[in-house]
């Protein structure tokens, strides 16, 4: 499976941006959709989750601003960010987890500054 994430981009705070992730092959039933994220400096930390029957998770950090959805006849999944803030800047990256691999796209840049 190969992921292409898009959408990146600079912010200012308080300001919103979507990202993109497109799977080369079927989203499957029990695949896991996700979004981490990596600031310099810092680990890569799981930032939110869907599921194919469209159920999500997120970290607390990003809870009421950040929106994670799927279009699975597209196979796609994005997240919506509102209200970013600087310490939401980091390298993005969206990752399938199927079973018991995990496919990774290339990351996308969020800077969010003014």
């Amino acid at each position: 499976v190969q992921l292409q994430a898009s959408g990146g981009g600079l912010v200012q705070p308080g300001g919103s941006l979507r990202l993109s992730c497109a799977a080369s092959g079927n989203i499957r039933s029990n695949d896991i959709m996700r979004w981490y994220r990596q600031a310099p400096g810092k680990q890569r930390e799981l930032v939110a989750s869907i599921t194919k029957d469209g159920t999500t998770s997120y970290i607390d950090s990003v809870k009421g601003r950040f929106i994670v959805s799927a279009d699975n006849a597209r196979n796609m999944w994005g997240l919506q960010m509102n209200n970013l803030k600087r310490e939401d800047t980091a390298v993005y990256y969206c990752m399938l987890r199927r079973l018991f691999e995990n496919y990774w796209g290339q990351g996308t840049q969020v800077t969010v500054s003014s």
